[in-house]
């Protein structure tokens, strides 16, 4: 299965993000014969491989006659519509054009329909879109999984139709609401209202690059080169890798001590108090401690919203003066607990799921203990056979 990423950390626009799709291997040539029948005059397109911060990129330069004619949407649908695109790349620059209507609605308290697009309606950026809609479509991307970085932004101000605004000026931030932006220490728009529409019609998700094998890059350029980073946009398009386990990831924190003049019966006590707290496990390890003396360090997982509680159960249940903290990842299997009858007495079992399939199943012990007691049966038989019952139980992994 085909699989995009669209790297925006440094921002995007719809000239970005054509240039980096005819530079991931989208047929130029048949993006202009697609344009070629959109009824808007004489609009003229070009390539070339410019350089964006020391980086490589393809830039796509867009000459179209200068116009002051505010289209509304019903207009630009119209265009669209008789310009006989394949039906995907239609429908996409439609819902395009959707989006950035009622972002610009919505910034002007009005319907969709009577919004003025000014600089969107302009003929450039009617180009950057049903182009892109092409490159997608070529590309094999409307009907791929895309997943779409944190979107730049930028700061300071930009100057558009309605004066001077902030960055993110009003319809970008309608358009972003709701989606991941990253910041970014560039004062000046790195985002466009075009740009944003597209990336936020396109993405399925939003994150880092997936489990992928990579295919084919694409690096787009825009038309600025700030000497504080590469004005560009990467499209990655790869096929799905095989799915990563289904393992649960969690970030905790070890918390550990080294306890050498605590009476030893006090240990199993002390275990279950963190366990109380909120470790997620505790256990002790012997050591020889300073001066040759018997040890033990105590260690304990705790989960990040319950370390500042382990760490006072510890300082409360042991005479140890400093403990150590470090954070680690902890990945676990998804897992349910059930209820199986052993010979009348009921016993609970944790089972644990590796992609959907119980791969362990660990019976209770106190209460395994119990149903031996009461079947006078021996502990060992009793764990095998009910660890044996557990898989074919009814449940569903949660």
């Amino acid at each position: 299965m085909t699989v995009a990423w669209i790297d925006a950390g440094n921002g995007c626009a719809g000239d970005m993000l054509l240039a980096a799709l005819v530079d991931a291997g989208a047929d130029f040539d048949g993006i202009l014969a697609g344009l070629s029948r959109l009824p808007v005059g004489d609009v003229a397109l070009r390539t070339e491989v410019v350089r964006r911060h020391g980086l490589r990129a393809r830039r796509v330069v867009v000459d179209a006659p200068e116009t002051r004619h505010a289209r509304h949407l019903p207009e630009i649908l119209e265009l669209i519509a008789a310009a006989g695109l394949p039906a995907a790349a239609e429908g996409f620059a439609t819902k395009v054009f959707g989006r950035l209507a009622e972002a610009e609605a919505a910034v002007h308290g009005i319907e969709p329909a009577r919004v003025h697009f000014h600089e969107v309606g302009a003929l450039d950026a009617i180009v950057d879109i049903v182009g892109c809609a092409l490159g997608l479509e070529m590309l094999g991307l409307l009907g791929a999984t895309v997943t779409v970085s944190p979107i730049a932004v930028g700061g300071g101000t930009v100057t558009a139709a309605h004066g001077r605004l902030t960055v993110p000026p009003p319809a970008v931030l309608a358009l972003l609401t709701g989606v991941p932006v990253a910041a970014h220490p560039a004062a000046r728009e790195l985002c466009t209202p075009t740009g944003a529409a597209l990336l936020v019609t396109l993405a399925d998700a939003y994150g880092p690059m997936p489990a992928c094998v990579p295919r084919q890059v694409g690096v787009g350029a825009g038309t600025a080169d700030p000497p504080g980073h590469a004005n560009i946009v990467r499209v990655v398009v790869g096929e799905e890798s095989a799915p990563a386990p289904s393992w649960v990831r969690s970030t905790m924190t070890v918390v550990e001590t080294t306890v050498d003049d605590l009476d030893p019966r006090l240990w199993p006590e002390v275990l279950a108090a963190l366990r109380g707290a909120g470790a997620a496990d505790a256990w002790c390890t012997p050591v020889t401690a300073p001066k040759g003396r018997p040890g033990v360090v105590l260690t304990t997982l705790a989960p990040d919203d319950r370390v500042d509680g382990v760490c006072a159960a510890i300082f409360a249940h042991t005479s140890t003066l400093g403990l150590r903290l470090s954070p680690v990842e902890r990945r676990s299997l998804p897992r349910d607990s059930v209820t199986v009858d052993y010979r009348g007495t009921p016993v609970s079992v944790k089972r644990g799921y590796l992609d959907g399939v119980v791969v362990t199943a660990q019976p209770e012990y106190e209460e395994v203990r119990a149903a031996a007691e009461a079947t006078g049966q021996p502990l060992r038989r009793v764990l095998e056979e009910v660890r044996a019952l557990a898989p074919v139980a009814e449940a569903t992994a949660g």
